[in-house]
Parts: structure tokens; C-alpha cells; sequence
């Protein structure tokens, strides 16, 4: 897709560097208060539309439509990063890009971009705002779940965690099943079954494929687990759900196990 071309994100990326290294201005200051969690700043500025308004800011198509698209993408980009910065999981931060980004797909008219650009922000500041009132995991837990996201093709032990975040197996251990209310091996097959559900869901790949592909260590093993998560086998999920829209619910995360666009 157009939009995503990383040239855009790389230009996003940098002017947060810019903003962050000069004197506040406005646009800097509307990023901050997306990832402080200032529901009313933000909804304010949304109701002044400001959005709309990007003469001065570089016409990135002759197009009107496609030139607003690249600048949602943009925003989406620097708003990501601006809450990565002040705490929101990885994981979480680029599902929600890849979510809004590619419903970029199914608008056309200048009002629509206009109306998802304000969901959008709004649900990253109503997100921060949460994050900010109980955010109760440790820095360890966060760094733990980010890792495992970073490596979720791989084969993930309690070992490997702990010498990455530097703290002892029984202690991360015992501080994540108190944390994220699941033990660490079971968090990391939740996460893989995750995005078995996708590859099932939206790629041609083998059970086989599927199960070498994360790390399983058979196709059989596989097929256990998956029940066990899912409560029904690859094969009958992948009859029943194959290519059927996604939902707003579930927000489809890249099949590769990347941030779509916004991670690299």
C-alpha cells in the first residue's frame, strides 16, 4: 500500500527528533497531550479540526485525498512513537497503527479521513489516560512482554527472559504470574496461538508451516495447544474463519510478527 512507504515513517520519526530538541510548538504540544492522556486537550483540538488544515506542512501528493491519507499516516507514525516514549507496550502501539492505518483502505472522501484521524488519536489518549491512572506493572513485566512480542517466532524460555532483563528466572517468574495474572510460558503460548489465529486467518501456510514457523516443537504439539487455547482444532478454525473481515475488536497485527509499516 502507498501510504505505508517507509520513507513517510522515517520522516515522521524524525520530526518528533526535531520537536522534541526545540521549542514546544503546537503540534508537539497536541502529540504530548495524545500520550499524557489529556482526553479534553485533545478532543479540543479535534473539534477545531486542525487536521484538515496542511498548508505549510508539505504536499506529499497532487491528489487532495491520497495527500490527507499521508498525513494521517504520519500523524498515526508520530503519535505511536510519542506513546511508545511515555509507556504504551509495543505491541500494543503498533496494533493499534496497523488497525487504523488500513481502514485508510475503505474511505475516499475527505470528511471520512477527517472522522477516523479523530478515532484515532482519541483512542491512543483514552488508552495513555489508562495506562497513566493504574498502570501497575513493573518496568520488568513491560520489558518482558515487549521481548516476547520482539521474539514471538522463536523458541521463548523463562531462562531467556530473565538473562535479557538481567533479574533471576524465580524471581521473574514469581513477579509476572503476579503481575499479568498468567505464568510466563502460558502468556507466551497465548501470544503465539495469537498469531497462529492470523496466519490461519489470512496466509495459505501449512499446519506444518504454522507450527516450524513459531517455534512449536511439533505439528502435533501444534495442533494441542491451539485446541487448548481456541477449543477447536487449526484446520476447523481455518475453515471457519479463513479471510473473513476483521473485526474492530480485533485489530489485525502483522502476519510477519512486525509492526506493519511503523516498525521498521
Amino acid at each position: 500500500m502507498s501510504y505505508k512507504d517507509e520513507w513517510l515513517v522515517i520522516e515522521a520519526n524524525d520530526d518528533i527528533d526535531e520537536m522534541e530538541h526545540r521549542e514546544p510548538g503546537e503540534e508537539f504540544l497536541f502529540y504530548r497531550a495524545v500520550a499524557n492522556g489529556d482526553v479534553d486537550a485533545v478532543r479540543k483540538n479535534c473539534e477545531q479540526g486542525r487536521f484538515m488544515d496542511t498548508e505549510g506542512v508539505g504536499v506529499l501528493s497532487r491528489d487532495p485525498i491520497t495527500n490527507l491519507k499521508y498525513h494521517f499516516v504520519v500523524t498515526t507514525a508520530m503519535v505511536t512513537r510519542m506513546c511508545r516514549q511515555h509507556g504504551m507496550e509495543l505491541e500494543q502501539a503498533f496494533r493499534l497503527s496497523d488497525f487504523y492505518i488500513q481502514k485508510l483502505d475503505d474511505i475516499h472522501t475527505a470528511d471520512e479521513i477527517k472522522h477516523l484521524h479523530d478515532e484515532m488519536v482519541m483512542d491512543y489518549t483514552e488508552k495513555m489516560r489508562r495506562y497513566h491512572h493504574s498502570n501497575t506493572n513493573s518496568k520488568h513485566i513491560n520489558a518482558c512482554k515487549e521481548y516476547i512480542y520482539a521474539h514471538i517466532k522463536e523458541r521463548i524460555t523463562i531462562e531467556d527472559l530473565a538473562d535479557a532483563l538481567g533479574v533471576s528466572s524465580s524471581y521473574l517468574s514469581r513477579l509476572f504470574k503476579k503481575e499479568a495474572g498468567v505464568s510466563v510460558s502460558a502468556y507466551i503460548r497465548n501470544r503465539k496461538i495469537d498469531m497462529a489465529k492470523n496466519l490461519l486467518r489470512f496466509s495459505n501456510d501449512s499446519m506444518i508451516d504454522i507450527a516450524n514457523r513459531l517455534s512449536f516443537s511439533s505439528q502435533s504439539h501444534f495442533i494441542q495447544q491451539f485446541r487448548e487455547v481456541v477449543g477447536m482444532t487449526p484446520k476447523k478454525y481455518r475453515d471457519t474463519y479463513y479471510m473473513v473481515e476483521w473485526g474492530a475488536e480485533s485489530p489485525r497485527p502483522d502476519l510477519a510478527g512486525n509492526g506493519v509499516g511503523l516498525s521498521r
